[in-house]
This record gives structure tokens, C-alpha cells and sequence, in this order.
């Protein structure tokens, strides 16, 4: 049993979305202190009042470091992990000359387990403490992930990776096969300790229309499951679409015409979006990720945040490791507001922390596990260092408020910035 822990500093915890408060900073109280029992946060406030309400519990001191929620990264292809930062290709030449080749790999048991935890590693080291991934077709590459999370006591959500066409004999399936190895990994996984098996169709150009209704066959039967997948990422994407499905109205209209689109559908990038694709999305409640560092990496665009937020859409944050550049989420952030500076929509803090902690978590069907630093919520929790180098340093003593001081380590900082990582309330950095 772990004794109970009082961590002090300067505690952020969101009490409302800063992209529909008054004013960003508005939707953010700061704190002294917060106190943690069994994986839980059970105390916010003052340290004096955390210190009489628990008199027994270990006091860690952080000064001046900030408290944060664990970072949420909501779309990741973690056996992407050694090719992170592969040259110059476009969506199509990247996954057939890099990302094809790597997954064939994941049909090795320990090869998977070795990448599972490298990637886990990375990962943690920057403050990520949840992560939804796509696996590989290899119902042995879901297994490590998984296996590596549960042990570690960390929430993670991820699913083997269906294709049935457009693919390397290596890495193709079949409808049948999809349907029968994601059951089975969702009866051996889906809903164990901290884990969510999210059913995950690659995208409908590696799925034949059979696959796609097998998977949306699937979801039906398993409701609680997630289901991710890839929307509208490329314009050359998108024209391969209308040849491969003549018949849909759209490319969303691929998802939903084989039981693919409701709540508790995630898709990733959503840059080119027509205007019934945007109505569709909002009116269901399903989920877009931003990845911005894969957008301008892979050079796919400038997703609409700004935009997509003030029609009311579910949007979360995520690396898109490896198509995106970095294992970072303070780097992610900071490529959030350098696109949203393209678009003339520029992004507060407050908005980029929320979008990287309960917006991510709120696109997972999260919200009330992780997230944010609240009575009952896990605990979850990075602890920033606000002068991890001496760039950053020299700028965060010249601020005058804690969101001045805040905003540079969101621009420049990385892994050092990291003071202290907590999954499940147990120290994991």
C-alpha cells in the first residue's frame, strides 16, 4: 500500500476549457499543493490545509516547479518508434519506403516487446503519461504494448492495425482475420487495469470495403471500445479515396457507411475537411487529433484548430510518432502555436496545456480518469521545471506572471524540463 503524498508547488488544475472562458487564464486555478492516496488525488489547496488533513502522508517539495496533468498524447504509431525522423517523403512514399518495411518487424514477439518499451521510455521521459496507438497487423506488437503499459501501471489505449489491400503481402489481413484477432485481443485486453483496446481499420485506402464493414461489425458488438483511424490528412490522400470508394459522398462517408463513425471514433489529422465532414463530426461527437509536427513534417497542412473549436468540435493533441518529428508534447505544443500563428489564430497557454492534458483526454473519452489535476482524477501528473536550460532560464526570470514564465518552456523546452514524471501516483521519473 503506498502511503499517502502531499506534492507541493504551483499547481495547475483546469476548471473549465480555456477556449470557452472569458478569458484563457480564467479556466485555470492555481494551488499550493495536492495530496495523493492509492493512484488518486484526494486533496487540492493550501499546503498548511493538505498538511492537517493529512498529517501522515509524505511531503515532497517542488518550489517553484510547475504541477501539471500527465500529458495525453492521442495518436501515436509507436512501432514507428526507429524511423522517427526519416527524410523528405510524402504520406504515400513515407509509409511505403519507411513505415511498411519497420512493421514487418512487429511479427516478432520480442522485437515488438524491445520497441514497446523503448517507445514507453521516450515517452515517459517527456512527460507523457497516456498514449492511444496504432500497433501493427501482428496481433503480437498489441500484446507487448499492452504488456509493457500493465506493467508499469499506465494507462494506454491501442489496437492491432487492419489493411487488407494496398499493403505488403507481409502486412495484409483480411476481413475475416480482422474481425477475428482484434476480438480476441479485445476479450484478452479491453478494459484490463488501465487498458482500452481501440479498434483501428489504418485508413480506408489499406481497407477494402469488406474489411471496413467487418471492423464496423466489430464495434457494434464491443461498443465500449474506441475506434481510430486516419481522415483526411493529404489532398493526394483524399483523391485516392474518391477512386478507391466512388460511391462515397466523402471520404468520412467511407467510415460511416460501414459503421464507423459515432462517439468514441477518433481520427487523426482531419486537415482538408469538406463541409458536410465537419457538420457530421460535430453533430456525432466523434473526435479529431491534431498532430501538427507530422502536418508540417510530412507537409499535409494547417488544421483549422481555431476554427474546428469554435464550431463545437472534440479536438485532442497528439505526436503521431513517428510520422511527427519528436516524442515531445512541449514540442507539439509549441508546433500547435507556430500553425496557428500561420492561420492568424494565435493560441494562449493555457489553451495549448489544456489541448495537451483534458482536450486529448476529453477526444479518448477520458475526461473523468486523466487529464486534469482534480479530487477523484489519477494521478497522473508531470512536474515542469521552468529553468531547464539557460535559455529558458534567462527569459522565465524576466516574467512578471506565471503564464509569461510558463510560456517559454512550451516553446524551447524538452525532456530536461521534465523534473519529475507520476503514473498511478507512483514516481516514474
Amino acid at each position: 500500500m503506498q502511503q499517502d503524498l502531499i506534492l507541493c508547488g504551483r499547481v495547475l488544475s483546469f476548471v473549465a476549457s480555456p477556449f470557452d472562458a472569458v478569458g484563457p487564464e480564467a479556466a485555470v486555478e492555481v494551488h499550493e499543493a495536492l495530496a495523493i492516496r492509492a493512484g488518486k488525488i484526494i486533496g487540492l489547496g493550501s499546503r498548511a490545509a493538505l498538511r492537517r488533513a493529512f498529517p501522515e502522508a509524505e511531503l515532497v517539495d517542488h518550489g517553484a516547479h510547475v504541477i501539471l496533468p500527465g500529458f495525453v498524447d492521442a495518436h501515436v504509431h509507436y512501432p514507428q518508434t526507429g524511423i522517427i525522423a526519416s527524410w523528405g517523403k510524402r504520406l504515400i512514399d513515407w509509409l511505403n519506403t519507411y513505415t511498411f518495411p519497420e512493421e514487418m518487424r512487429f511479427a516478432d514477439a520480442a522485437y515488438a516487446a524491445e520497441v514497446a518499451a523503448r517507445y514507453l521510455d521516450l515517452t515517459t521521459a517527456c512527460g507523457t503519461t497516456t498514449v492511444a496507438s496504432y500497433c501493427t497487423i501482428h496481433p503480437e506488437s498489441v500484446d507487448a504494448l499492452f504488456s509493457k503499459a500493465q506493467a508499469r501501471g499506465q494507462r494506454v489505449i491501442a489496437g492491432k492495425t487492419c489493411m487488407d489491400r494496398n499493403a505488403p503481402a507481409g502486412l495484409r489481413d483480411s476481413a475475416q482475420n480482422a474481425y477475428d484477432d482484434s476480438a480476441a485481443l479485445i476479450a484478452r485486453w479491453h478494459g484490463v487495469d488501465r487498458l482500452t483496446y481501440a479498434i483501428t481499420p489504418r485508413f480506408s485506402p489499406t481497407s477494402t470495403p469488406e474489411q471496413l464493414e467487418a471492423l464496423g461489425a466489430l464495434w457494434a458488438a464491443h461498443p465500449s471500445c474506441l475506434m481510430q483511424t486516419h481522415l483526411s490528412e493529404q489532398l493526394d490522400e483524399i483523391a485516392w479515396v474518391r477512386q478507391l470508394y466512388p460511391e462515397a459522398r466523402d471520404y468520412l462517408d467511407t467510415y460511416e457507411a460501414h459503421g464507423l463513425l459515432r462517439e468514441g471514433a477518433v481520427f487523426g489529422h482531419a486537415i482538408h475537411l469538406e463541409p458536410r465532414e465537419k457538420d457530421r463530426l460535430r453533430e456525432i461527437r466523434a473526435s479529431l487529433v491534431h498532430c501538427p509536427t507530422s502536418n508540417t513534417f510530412i507537409g499535409s497542412g494547417l488544421f483549422d484548430l481555431s476554427g474546428l473549436m469554435a464550431d463545437g468540435h472534440r479536438i485532442g493533441l497528439a505526436t503521431d510518432t513517428g510520422g511527427g518529428s519528436s516524442f515531445s508534447m512541449l514540442r507539439t505544443m509549441a508546433a500547435a502555436y507556430e500553425v496557428a500563428q500561420l492561420r492568424g489564430t494565435p493560441l494562449h497557454a493555457a489553451q495549448l496545456l489544456w489541448l495537451a492534458t483534458q482536450g486529448s483526454a476529453t477526444a479518448l473519452r477520458l475526461e473523468d480518469k486523466v487529464g486534469n489535476l482534480a479530487i477523484g482524477m489519477e494521478a497522473d501528473l508531470v512536474v515542469l521545471d521552468l529553468a531547464s536550460t539557460p535559455a529558458i532560464a534567462q527569459r522565465s526570470q524576466r516574467a512578471e506572471t506565471l503564464w509569461e514564465a510558463l510560456f517559454p518552456t512550451l516553446m524551447m523546452g524538452d525532456d530536461r524540463a521534465i523534473a519529475e514524471v507520476r503514473i498511478d501516483g507512483r514516481k516514474a521519473k
